[in-house]
């Protein structure tokens, strides 16, 4: 299987770069950065420590032949290369985060031609962290207050993130409540008491923290917390690779990790 990873010189496409040579069933067959990057024009796998004679590029080209592409780029870029990928007949695995509903109706049409796995997290641990909440919140019921807390390294630009708004939309569903109307983004001042459906979100930013999401249903005398801390981003590097599997079996439609990890 052949991948294309689309902003190769960023830290997600070295992590993703590095993962695929270390498979021996996925091959990098094009690396893809802006036009300006000074990266281009560089053995792709020169920036992890092992050079593979793929030059980072700023387009597909014909002799790129592929199977699928990874994007974790930017929602403009994102877009950009799923038109790429639709007149190519290309699998596409997108883990861009801050999407707008628009750019996600896009998608979902182009999943009418191609196959697309889209989810706000690659990783594994955090999809199964995923429907631990989902259980919990049927389980636990109205009779305990829901907080998500996130963490992510400084020069992350959207917050709450993806994965932080994909737990408050899963737990939301769960108790029947719309989550647009149930959520409270921080809080400062005298703002009253805790409304008995809000879902809270609290984005915490610095250093070089990769990923940490803790969603806590507080009730009367116990508090139940499910939390997920990533430490490298090879984790979502590596379900994005399970995701890319996943796809060689599709020739169209929009899935998520759930349906890849079987977790539906």
């Amino acid at each position: 299987m052949r991948l294309v990873v689309a902003g190769a010189a960023g830290r997600m496409g070295r992590t993703l770069i590095e993962a695929v040579i270390g498979t021996g069933d996925l091959q990098l067959a094009a690396a893809l950065e802006a036009p300006g990057n000074p990266m281009l024009g560089k053995d792709a796998g020169e920036l992890v420590g092992h050079p593979c004679g793929v030059k980072i590029q700023t387009a597909l080209e014909g002799e790129n032949r592929a199977d699928c592409m990874i994007d974790f780029t930017r929602p403009d870029a994102t877009l950009a290369h799923l038109d790429t990928c639709l007149r190519a007949g290309l699998r596409m695995v997108i883990g861009t985060t801050g999407l707008s509903p628009r750019q996600i109706e896009r998608i979902a049409a182009a999943g009418e031609k191609i196959g697309i796995v889209l989810a706000p997290s690659m990783s594994v641990g955090v999809n199964v962290a995923f429907k631990l909440a989902e259980m919990a919140a049927r389980a636990l019921g109205d009779g305990y207050d829901i907080e998500i807390v996130e963490a992510h390294h400084r020069n992350k630009i959207d917050a709450p993130s993806g994965t932080a708004l994909r737990f408050g939309d899963l737990v939301a569903r769960a108790l029947g409540r719309n989550l647009a109307d149930a959520a409270v983004h921080g809080r400062k001042g005298e703002v009253g008491a805790r409304g008995p459906k809000a879902i809270g979100f609290h984005a915490i930013r610095g250093g070089d923290i990769v990923g940490e999401h803790t969603v806590m249903f507080a009730g009367e005398g116990e508090r139940v917390e499910i939390t997920v801390r990533s430490g490298s981003r090879a984790t979502y590097a590596l379900g994005a690779l399970r995701a890319a599997r996943y796809l060689m079996g599709k020739e169209r439609g929009v899935y998520d990790m759930q349906d890849v990890l079987g977790l539906r």
